[in-house]
C-alpha cells in the first residue's frame, strides 16, 4: 500500500523510493479549496517552492528527507503546518483553513 489518502492524489508512476511526497488537501470548513496556494519553507524559514491549489483543493511537493512547513495563504486565512518527509513514503495531510490574525 503505498499510503495515499482514498479519494487522494494517486501516485502511481511515482518512485517514491528516491524522494518523499509531500501532498494533501486544503479545506474550509470542510470543503475543498481551490483558491489557495501552498508554500514550502525548509527548516530553516527559507522558501523552497509555491503551488496552487487544484479545484479539489489538492496540492504535492517532492522533497528531500527533513522537516518541512506548510504555509498555507488564500483569502481572508493563512495557516502554518510542520510536516516531517522521509524518502521512500508519501506524507499525507489535510489542511483546515482559519481565520488569519488581524493587525492590532
Amino acid at each position: 500500500m503505498c499510503g495515499a489518502t482514498q479519494g487522494g492524489l494517486s501516485v502511481a508512476g511515482i518512485d517514491v523510493t528516491k524522494e518523499a511526497v509531500i501532498q494533501g488537501r486544503v479545506l474550509r470548513s470542510g470543503q475543498p479549496a481551490g483558491s489557495a496556494y501552498v508554500r514550502l519553507l525548509d527548516a530553516t524559514g527559507e522558501f523552497t517552492a509555491e503551488v496552487p491549489t487544484s479545484a479539489t483543493g489538492h496540492f504535492r511537493f517532492f522533497a528531500g528527507d527533513g522537516e518541512w512547513t506548510l504555509r498555507t495563504l488564500a483569502p481572508g486565512a493563512s495557516v502554518d503546518r510542520v510536516v516531517k518527509a522521509t524518502r521512500g513514503s508519501v506524507t499525507e495531510i489535510d489542511i483546515e483553513l482559519e481565520a488569519a490574525a488581524k493587525a492590532v
